[in-house]
């Protein structure tokens, strides 16, 4: 993940959509119910999916939803934190 120019970015737009669902990636390592390789591997999903202007789009105009867009391919896995 360090190193890699759309970290950053991939790393907003996931955890942005973590909470939508409510959940809370850094407090979920810091508890200890995701690992930071599973961490660094949605992270990493993310930068490498295609749709981060439409995700970026998603997440400003989401109001109060209360569930991520089918298009995410991180949704399975920060969903099954929730």
């Amino acid at each position: 993940m360090i190193g890699y120019p759309e970290a950053p970015k991939a790393w907003w737009l996931t955890r942005g959509m973590a909470r939508i669902s409510g959940v809370n990636l850094p407090r979920a390592v810091v508890e200890g119910w995701l690992q930071r390789d599973e961490l660094e591997d949605l992270i990493t999903r993310c930068a490498a999916c295609g749709r981060g202007a439409e995700c970026e789009g998603w997440l400003v105009s989401s109001g109060a939803a209360r569930a991520m867009p089918d298009f995410c391919p991180n949704k399975p896995g920060i969903e099954a934190l929730g």
